[in-house]
């Protein structure tokens, strides 16, 4: 069995934000508009299968389309020029007021340009449009290994941490 570390990580001010700015001009950050669950799981399933992104691997179209038209859902891609770089998706919970980064990640072939950072910035900007008290996610020991580095770097901080087991 192997020991991983979960760490929640919240910003709770657009103030806070140490942004990283666009790397490069032609890159940019798109919402998918037509609720398309099937870039969601592609998006998923590509970027989170070296990572053990699991628990959405046993869903049927049905579960992916619930999903993807929660209204509370929004789903972003980026993009040079035409062509996926990563993606992250959003979700709003109305009732804490808070919003969460589900998911979050770029392709491989993109890694160390920058466009993490970037795509980070962008998705905590998008996070406060809803005017939450906070946005946060979650990350572990699984996850690239800079992930929390880069989330920590954006102005976010631990506010708990858990390990267990898999």
């Amino acid at each position: 069995m192997k020991k991983i570390l979960r760490s929640f990580l919240e910003i709770k001010s657009l103030n806070k934000l140490r942004a990283v700015n666009k790397p490069i001009k032609n890159l940019s950050v798109e919402q998918i508009e037509s609720k398309d669950f099937q870039l969601n799981k592609f998006l998923y399933k590509q970027i989170g299968k070296k990572y053990f992104w699991i628990d959405r691997l046993s869903w049927d179209d049905k579960e992916w389309i619930e999903y993807a038209s929660n209204k509370n859902l929004y789903a972003y891609v980026l993009k040079i020029d035409s062509e996926l770089a990563g993606f992250f998706e959003l979700i709003f919970h109305p009732d804490k007021r808070e919003t969460e980064i589900a998911y979050f990640g770029i392709f491989e072939e993109y890694f160390g340009k920058k466009f993490g950072g970037y795509l980070l910035s962008e998705a905590i900007k998008i996070g406060f449009q809803n005017n939450p008290k906070r946005v946060w996610v979650h990350t572990c020991s699984l996850d690239h290994q800079y992930a929390l580095k880069n989330y920590i770097s954006r102005g976010m901080s631990v506010f708990k941490s858990e390990v267990f087991t898999n």
